[in-house]
């Protein structure tokens, strides 16, 4: 590995704060590992999350007036792009190009949250942890105890968008996977078209979620909280070294919750647990065995509601209370079990070529039964003078999805005597299936919304849909990184995707099958100056093959588009800070709807196209103050399509995000260890109707936490949307509009040794 240039004297403060940090374990390890492979790579001894990669760190000093500079030079271990990051501000990510690249290198807008945050914020689902991001509108539909919904750059992305230790977890009808955040180690959130690399995934981009991974040092740690709603909670995470020679690591994470939600008989239950371990032969060789189990007992929190009666007064000037169980304590139930195994296997042939795979089986099985509401207005009420009856359906669903995922592909770094290269080619494959059975039933009394009537008999269930749905999908994809100078990097992918979505309609007896393949690619140019700015411009393109089939049998068209993106990112140099600032322009075809008239059908419209800028700052201010704030803003309509809606924004759909979030401990003296911080999350108006003739009013949220450490202990007491403000995320129509969290408080105890 060749040494980095001596830092100039601005630099040595905070290049000397990390010499300070490095242990002369950690030295020593790190000059161990350099002996495992060729310097030249820049790959050290694997550890139990990845390789290792050492950096080379000089730092001028000034001597007294007869003694001059010298110069200190220190071997140190950078960012696993796989593994914890230094506070709140990360410096490297696999998500965005498959290859351990620093993010100011990187031509597409990045965002990166560590545990160090999400461990701030105490969330109980990932999408309180993205809200805090540029570009994000996590938790889209409020509260739910199913599924993790989330929009990025006003397209919805938690279908196909979902990520898991870089292969997807696909959501498709009521089959999905939900992942706890006790068992993340950081969240990547790449903004904007990622099929060049991953084949499937939305138009705004994705969410790769990292998974906790055997550590190289022991690790023992137990957590016990509670609060609002009779939550109660257990989790524990282990780890560390299984024998001497240092080849074996393990770690146990695992967590059950229990208690009630803020709708009246609706409980929360989950447990879940997380074995892995890291087998290390050599030192060019890694193997890391993931694995998880997790089991929810719960309902739906959110209720499809009446536009009126929610954001706007109903007829008699009434609202309904967010805390009604409409679908009835008795029959609002959903279950699911979920399993997923797999592996990440990392091999160093020479100072060139590394070639990784990862593969994974995910299943998830689940049970829907529910009273449900949402007939489109205004039928919604059964007496539309006065709006108090709430129609409603006995809707059941059976799901059970499996899906098989592996991505291989080999990494060259090489010079070819006038340019450097970072070379990436892959070969990747899923395979998802899914048996679907979904009824309804009627009649069912209707809702009372002034004296509500919970224990209504039921109705037997007619299926309307009974389907098995096998998607498969292989990819091919290259990529080549070029250093053009030292400063300028050219970032060149392609790929083509071979398709096929087959659906079985037993209840109609037919088969109705699919091919679709197409190729994407994307372009990006990217200018490093010295004193930290980088300035970037970016083409891409995506092909997003859709599974099953409409309400009337009909195969979804692909959804495809592409995205002009510019920006410029800023790492100052002796602050640890990152600052990233992005304007983009993308369009998407064959877009996917809700159906107003229907809620089992969607529509694909001609074409949506957002425009947008988005602005990320975080830092470590201070080794005791970390800061995060985003702004996001843009304007989303639909371009093509039917004549009524074109030039309108769609439906549920906040077009302005603002956020900001600290938090701060007290360092020495006697008040040491005690901490603070607090957030403020603004999301501004949507439509509530595809004429935007009815908005969902914006609002400002609010988040606070105060913690104190002492020896190995923390104690902590969280608050979300503190001052209880009622209000309604978004309505994708009249007939479906959704509340938003009421304030939830958490007290926490850990230990750690």
């Amino acid at each position: 590995m060749s040494a980095i240039p001596r830092l100039p004297i601005l630099r040595r403060t905070a290049a000397l704060r990390v010499l300070s940090g490095v242990s002369l374990a950690a030295l020593a390890t790190a000059a161990s590992a350099q002996q495992a492979t060729s310097p030249a790579a820049g790959v050290g001894r694997p550890s139990a999350q990845g390789s290792v990669r050492l950096e080379e760190l000089s730092v001028e000093t000034q001597g007294g007036p007869t003694q001059g500079a010298s110069t200190v030079r220190a071997v140190v271990a950078r960012e696993n792009p796989r593994g914890p990051i230094d506070g709140y501000v990360a410096k490297r990510t696999l998500t965005s190009t498959k290859t351990d690249t620093p993010l100011i290198e990187t031509p597409q807008s990045v965002t990166v949250i560590g545990r160090q945050q999400l461990d701030a914020l105490k969330p109980v689902q990932i999408g309180e942890t993205i809200s805090y991001s540029a570009g994000v509108y996590g938790n889209a539909f409020g509260p739910d105890s199913r599924f993790d919904f989330f929009q990025i750059r006003g397209f919805t992305a938690s279908d196909t968008g979902l990520y898991r230790d870089g292969l997807q977890l696909f959501n498709f009808g009521f089959a999905g996977y939900k992942v706890d955040p006790f068992g993340v180690e950081r969240i990547d959130i790449l903004r904007g078209p990622a099929a060049v690399l991953f084949g499937q995934g939305g138009p705004g981009g994705l969410i790769n979620i990292v998974s906790k991974k055997p550590p190289l040092e022991p690790l023992n740690y137990v957590e016990v909280g509670g609060g609002s709603f009779g939550q109660k909670y257990l989790g524990f995470d282990l780890g560390g070294p299984a024998d001497k020679e240092g080849h074996w690591f393990y770690r146990l994470t695992g967590i059950g919750r229990q208690g009630g939600t803020q709708v009246d008989g609706l409980d929360e239950n989950r447990g879940y647990i997380a074995p892995s371990f890291t087998y290390k032969p050599d030192g060019a060789t890694t193997f890391t065995f993931l694995s998880s189990v997790q089991y929810d007992d719960t309902g739906r929190i959110n209720a499809f509601l009446p536009y009126y009666g929610t954001v706007r007064p109903q007829a008699l000037g009434l609202r309904i209370p967010r805390s009604f169980n409409i679908q009835d304590p008795v029959n609002n139930v959903y279950r699911r079990t979920q399993y997923n195994v797999g592996y990440e296997f990392e091999h160093v042939f020479n100072d060139t070529w590394t070639f990784r795979q990862n593969l994974r089986y995910a299943y998830t099985e689940s049970y829907d039964n529910s009273f449900g509401a949402g007939f489109a207005f205004p039928f919604y009420y059964a007496d539309p003078l006065t709006q108090t009856q709430i129609q409603r359906y006995r809707f059941r669903a059976t799901s059970r999805a499996g899906l098989f995922a592996v991505d291989n592909n080999a990494v060259a770094r090489f010079n070819d005597g006038l340019f450097q290269h970072t070379f990436l080619v892959g070969l990747d494959y899923k395979n998802f299936q899914l048996n679907d059975n979904q009824g309804t039933g009627f009649p069912i009394a209707s809702f009372n919304t002034l004296a509500p009537n919970y224990g209504s008999p039921t109705a037997a269930v007619t299926p309307y849909l009974i389907n098995r749905d096998v998607f498969q999908q292989l990819g091919v994809y290259a990529q080549d990184q070029i250093k053009l100078t030292p400063e300028l990097t050219l970032v060149l992918s392609g790929r083509g995707d071979f398709t096929s979505n087959e659906v079985n309609n037993l209840l109609a007896s037919t088969v109705t099958r699919q091919s679709a393949n197409a190729g994407t690619q994307r372009y990006g140019l990217i200018y490093n100056f010295d004193f930290g700015l980088a300035p970037y411009v970016s083409y891409a393109s995506f092909f997003n093959p859709q599974v099953g089939t409409n309400a009337f049998s009909q195969p979804f068209k692909p959804t495809t588009g592409d995205q002009y993106e510019v920006g410029v990112k800023y790492q100052p140099p002796g602050f640890d800070a990152f600052v990233t600032l992005a304007a983009f322009d993308l369009s998407l075809a064959n877009t996917l709807t809700a159906d107003p008239s229907n809620v089992n059908n969607q529509l694909q419209l001609g074409e949506t196209r957002s425009r947008g800028f988005e602005a990320q700052f975080v830092a470590n201010l201070m080794p005791n103050l970390n800061v995060t704030a985003s702004f996001t803003t843009f304007n989303i309509e639909v371009t093509r399509g039917d004549v009524g809606v074109i030039g309108r924004a769609p439906t549920a759909t906040p077009e302005t995000l603002a956020t900001l979030f600290a938090d701060y401990t007290i360092p020495t003296g006697p008040w040491a260890g005690l901490g603070f911080g607090g957030g403020a999350r603004y999301v501004g108006r949507s439509f509530a109707d595809t004429a935007n003739t009815l908005t969902v009013p914006e609002r400002v949220l609010f988040d606070a936490v105060v913690h104190y450490n002492f020896d190995n202990w923390r104690i902590a007491l969280n608050a979300q949307n503190i001052a209880d403000k009622r209000y309604v995320t978004v309505c994708q129509s009249t007939a479906a509009c959704f509340y938003g969290e009421a304030r939830r408080l958490t007290a926490s105890l850990s230990y750690k040794w």
